[in-house]
């Protein structure tokens, strides 16, 4: 029967596989002619900067500083840079998608019943 797993072992275990993807990620970067970009983590969650949120939501920096200032996207400053939560962005996303989509299917009904009114005239 094995023994059970103490946290020593395990945490080197998980060392190595870290390493591993470290060394696979700096490969990848290599072949494809990417920079190697610095990953931050605040426990356990990766964090975005505003160069990923430019990217990911085709955003400006004055819409995200619009979203933070407004409340509806949480951020946290290390170091006097800004940085977003994966889970905080995909709810913000999630919420502000469906608003999104809940105004054009307000503004659909709209139309529908003003071309019914003059149609009916």
């Amino acid at each position: 029967m094995s023994e059970p797993l103490n946290t020593a072992i395990f945490e080197g275990w998980m060392q190595k596989i870290m390493e591993r993807f470290d060394r696979n990620e700096q490969l990848i970067c290599a072949l494809t002619g990417k920079e190697l970009k610095e990953v931050h983590y605040l426990d356990g969650e990766r964090l975005l900067d505003n160069q990923d949120l430019y990217q990911m939501l085709h955003s400006s920096e004055r819409s995200l500083q619009r979203y933070r200032t407004d409340g509806v996207l949480k951020y946290c400053k290390l170091k006097g840079k800004v940085f977003y939560k994966e889970s905080d962005v995909a709810d913000f996303v999630k919420h502000h998608f469906a608003e999104s989509e809940l105004k054009k299917q307000q503004e659909k009904e709209i139309q529908t019943a003003k071309s019914r009114q003059s149609a009916a005239k």
